[in-house]
């Protein structure tokens, strides 16, 4: 089965659990076998895993016809692709797109991030995802998140294919509920046009079904997994304090991840025990005011802010804690305590969140409970045997939630939207092969 898909983040260059995810699904997938997957994103950097996927890049996918030596093509895009690959690409350019800033390759620039100008850079994926779809046959498509979907879309116009898209997180969860018209728009379209959706968790699915109203036979929930630690991570080795507990907070510090609600906790754990630190590490909007907050409890002394980590700078911090906590508002899912637990550190979890619906080993809080989240602290530093139950039987438990398993369920979500598309596409050519009755029913409900 060929599979055309549309992301917008790929390791090693995630910015967020997205990327994490789609990859880890992706890889998943091609475990399975029977997989054929194309995987596309703005930018390729040239270092992302091409083993279980097949990477273009939108940037480097021409919407103008330049006439371009071999040797300026090799010379400009090898790092990151097949040549030939450009030339099969522009030979599928379908419409006149020469009134848009393109460079000397005839191509349109993405930043690979989240810039200023995102909604033109979702605007411009989708029109070179049109391109792509031409030059790549898949039995199915499949759009990862909501700055995807416009592309999905596209893709289904151009092949006639049946489109998937992959709810990741809804803006409900990303702005606590003050939505942006326009980037629910986007995902409502999205989800009309879908044949089906995937969500996260039933968290997100409630979410499809009562806040965009889409029918609840159209949406199935995938919980996501983990991909098993590599050698290099497994070794890494980080000297602890015996003598004081680490306590830590990583994702972005945004109104989503309930930053504060993990300040008021940690100033209420100091009022009991001093001897443990704080740790709030990340970059975000609302770091400013947590430094200001943390100041105006007392507790700077005590609580400490890493900035962004990556790579192994995420597993040395979550080697070095001795709790991981997630008190977010609104997760969709939430992978960084499933990360913690692989690496044995007991995590606290707000029932809020997607990855409460799978989790046993673990201590969940509703993350506006600063009480009842101090208390869980509290007791996993104070207890050795509390803290050593949660640590070994956490770690049993997330090492079974693997990715192949939430990719085969992926593939099975596939097998049944494309036997429903087919149906579908035969009766509409042949309605003679409509049962009587059917048709009755049918001309009876117009």
């Amino acid at each position: 089965m060929k599979a055309l898909m549309f992301g917008w983040e790929f390791p090693p260059h995630i910015l967020g659990g997205l990327g994490t995810a789609s990859y880890g699904l992706t890889k998943g997938m091609a475990e399975c076998g029977d997989m054929e997957i194309t995987f596309v994103i703005p930018k390729p950097w040239g270092d992302e895993d091409k083993s279980f996927a097949h990477i273009v890049g939108a940037g480097n996918t021409p919407v103008v016809w330049r006439d371009i030596p071999w040797e300026t093509a090799c010379e400009r895009l090898s790092y990151c692709m097949n040549p030939q690959e450009y030339y099969n690409l522009r030979d599928h350019i379908y419409a006149d797109f020469s009134y848009m800033h393109t460079n000397d390759l005839g191509c349109i620039e993405f930043s690979g991030r989240y810039p200023d100008n995102l909604l033109e850079e979702i605007n411009n994926y989708s029109i070179v995802a049109g391109v792509i779809a031409r030059t790549y046959p898949c039995d199915i498509i499949h759009s990862h998140d909501w700055l995807t979907y416009p592309a999905g879309i596209h893709a289904k116009q151009v092949t006639g294919k049946p489109l998937v898209i992959h709810v990741h997180a809804t803006d409900f969860d990303r702005s606590r509920g003050n939505v942006n018209p326009t980037v629910y728009g986007i995902e409502k379209d999205g989800m009309d046009q879908a044949d089906h959706i995937i969500t996260v968790s039933n968290l997100t699915r409630q979410t499809v079904i009562e806040k965009y109203h889409i029918n609840p036979a159209k949406v199935t929930t995938v919980h996501n997994a983990v991909e098993p630690l590599s050698e290099d991570i497994m070794s890494i080795q980080v000297p602890k304090n015996t003598k004081e507990k680490v306590v830590t907070f990583l994702g972005r510090i945004t109104m989503q991840k309930g930053p504060e609600y993990f300040v008021e906790a940690a100033a209420r754990v100091l009022k009991k025990s001093n001897n443990v630190r704080f740790v709030m590490a990340g970059s975000g909007d609302m770091m400013n005011k947590m430094i200001r907050l943390a100041a105006q409890r007392n507790i700077s002394d005590r609580f400490h802010f890493t900035g962004f980590l990556k790579g192994k700078q995420v597993y040395e911090m979550l080697k070095a804690s001795d709790v991981y906590i997630m008190p977010s508002v609104s997760e969709p899912f939430g992978i960084s305590p499933l990360e913690a637990m692989q690496v044995g550190v007991p995590s606290i979890i707000s029932k809020q969140s997607g990855c409460a619906e799978i989790l046993t080993n673990v201590i969940k809080t509703d993350y506006w409970d600063i009480d009842a989240m101090a208390d869980a602290i509290y007791s996993i530093i104070t207890y050795p045997a509390m803290y050593q139950q949660l640590k070994v039987q956490g770690k049993l438990e997330v090492d079974e939630i693997k990715w192949k398993y939430a990719g085969q369920k992926v593939i099975d979500i596939y097998h049944k939207v494309i036997q429903t598309y087919e149906n579908y596409l035969f009766l509409f050519s042949n309605p003679s092969a409509i049962p009587p009755e059917t048709l009755s029913l049918f001309r009876h409900r117009q």
